[in-house]
């Protein structure tokens, strides 16, 4: 129903705001280059972007690949507290991303974010690799390894709110450099997000092969060294592009939007909703350009703060976004949006738990093996970097196998799976990689009871699944988020689905702990022990896949109910 049918059934339609031209002349403002004055090279900016997340990928997980082991034989850590200190630093990284992005948005801009992240990071890098000169001197009046302890955690968590200002930053930054309004520019910011993924998937891959083998067989500090010298590289490179880059100013917290939407709504508790739905607050698109969001009939006491009361007759003339008593639709629906994606955001919370045995039990039950491979010596962490190659060899499949093949079933010939398909077929192939790990340590303790010693390619089909589940789970899962968030809230939501591998890490470290309370006894060492021989981490693994089976059931349960956004213009 139209304004006009509404007012022949003498109706009040909903009003609109008068036309205005400030939010055009406001993003005409953002798309000024950094330094007035200054040609912006376009092309220069992405390729700049795109080396500098290889050398802080190759930072990053210069650290993390093999810090469990630098945590246990130079910091003389114990199995399970170290591998509970890597989950909970790994977590702390993923979840600084949601705070830099608010940050960002709010107060300083993806570029000012990226710069100081960098000098924050930079730091950090730096104290860890002074902690490994340090193993055997006392540091800050405490023993030898107290104070190599204090220097290297504090460095890393350094580490995690540098990398977590970066990683909500530099992808939105990347994108701002083109222009969607050029043809070209849209086929370049296309092809920007794949290059971008390979370029995070170059880290794993260059610390894995080299920097751990540096690290292990001639110098803690050389290989952490190297790391650091990357992001100092990093920091060097994007500071002397400033030139080049183009950047918004921030546009205000997307959270106050929300908070307006339940505001406006408990203000009208005792209103009645209008039986026709259009019949509630909406602007035209000459006034807000912003894309309008169908209205949807879930949550609906949220639809009150669209209702149009007579006190509000003054609030249709101020500006879009500022009022606390009068919220349009397209307001009302991106809280709604948020409240739908949270089942699904909390689901993969427990796939995340799983995923993050990577950087801890699998290199523990790595370490246990005999780390050749025909008579190459391949170090436990160095398996993640096969991990990478197979997550690329699952691309290839998915793309040339699967979705062909799919579509030739298809009588209408578009049977790509999707997106929520996808997540929930990555978290099936998740309950899998646990149970063939589980498996590979059966076969390790008895071989181990008759003193044998296996070799670590027994790894090799957990790491392959693990990487299939990476695939189906965390690649849909970004582009899920990114579709169904509003335009205002892109890269929150995208820190969101970030977030859910800190809280996985979070949560692993709390199974931990449950694990250990439960199963260590004053004459059982526990499932995850010192000694693994002696412990039993295949029923800790098969637990993780009846974990991982059962979030599934859950996941499937509200994935079949979830509605998809519907933009109307």
């Amino acid at each position: 129903m139209d304004a006009g049918d509404a007012m022949e059934r003498g109706e009040r339609a909903p009003p609109l705001l008068p036309e205005r031209h400030g939010a055009k002349i406001q993003d005409e403002r953002l798309q000024e280059p950094l330094l007035k004055g200054k040609k912006r090279t376009g092309s220069k900016a992405p390729a700049v972007i795109l080396g500098f997340e290889c050398l802080e990928s190759t930072a990053f997980n210069g650290i993390s690949t093999n810090l469990i082991v630098y945590l246990e034989t130079v910091l003389h850590g114990s199995n399970l507290a170290s591998a509970s200190n890597v989950t909970t630093w790994y977590g702390t990284s993923y979840l600084t991303p949601i705070f830099g992005a608010i940050i960002a948005d709010t107060f300083w801009g993806n570029y000012n974010t990226i710069l100081i992240s960098l000098a924050v990071y930079l730091v950090g890098m730096m104290l860890v690799t002074f902690s490994a000169f340090l193993p055997t001197a006392a540091v800050l009046g405490g023993t030898s390894v107290l104070g190599a302890q204090t220097i290297a955690f504090l460095g890393l968590y350094l580490v995690a709110i540098g990398s977590g200002g970066i990683r909500s930053s530099l992808l939105p930054f990347g994108a701002e450099q083109f222009d969607d309004n050029n043809a070209a520019d849209r086929d370049g910011k296309a092809s920007f997000f794949s290059w971008f993924y390979l370029c995070v998937s170059f880290g794993p891959i260059v610390s894995g092969i080299f920097i751990v083998w540096i690290q292990e067989n001639v110098s803690w500090g050389l290989g952490f060294g190297i790391a650091t010298a990357c992001i100092a590289l990093a920091f060097a490179a994007f500071v002397l592009a400033t030139p080049t880059f183009k950047r918004r100013m921030p546009t205000g917290t997307p959270l106050k939007r929300l908070c307006q939407v339940v505001v406006a709504a408990c203000r009208k508790i005792g209103h009645k909703l209008p039986a026709d739905a259009d019949m509630l607050y909406e602007v035209s698109d000459k006034v807000d350009s912003q894309p309008k969001i169908a209205h949807t009939s879930e949550f609906a006491f949220l639809d009150k703060a669209a209702i149009i009361s007579e006190s509000d007759l003054g609030e249709v003339t101020e500006e879009v976004g500022s009022s606390w008593k009068l919220c349009t639709v397209t307001q009302v629906e991106e809280l709604k949006i948020l409240l739908r994606l949270l089942p699904i955001w909390a689901t993969s919370i427990i796939v995340s738990a799983a995923y993050s045995q990577m950087n801890t039990t699998f290199i523990q039950q790595g370490s246990a093996m005999d780390m050749t491979i025909l008579s190459v010596p391949v170090p436990a962490a160095t398996m993640g970097s096969f991990e990478v190659i197979c997550v690329m060899i699952w691309v290839l499949i998915y793309s040339k196998v699967i979705v062909p093949a799919l579509r030739g079933l298809s009588s209408g010939g578009d049977g790509e799976p999707s997106q929520l398909q996808r997540m929930g077929a990555g978290g099936l192939l998740m309950a899998l990689a646990m149970a063939v790990a589980a498996l590979a340590e059966m076969k390790r303790l008895d071989s181990a009871a008759r003193g044998e010693v296996i070799s670590i390619a027994w790894q090799i089909p957990q790491y392959f699944v693990l990487g299939g589940a990476e695939v189906f789970c965390y690649i849909p899962q970004l582009e899920f988020f990114f579709d169904e968030a509003p335009d205002t809230m892109k890269s929150t939501c995208t820190s969101l689905a970030l977030l859910t591998i800190a809280l996985g890490s979070y949560m692993s470290s709390f199974i931990y702990a449950v694990v250990e309370a439960f199963t260590k006894t004053a004459d059982s060492p526990g499932w995850i022990s010192d000694d693994l021989n002696q412990g039993h981490l295949d029923y800790f693994f098969l637990t993780m896949a009846a974990m991982c089976t059962l979030n599934f059931v859950v996941y499937s349960a509200f994935a079949r109910k979830y509605k998809l956004k519907t933009v109307l213009s």
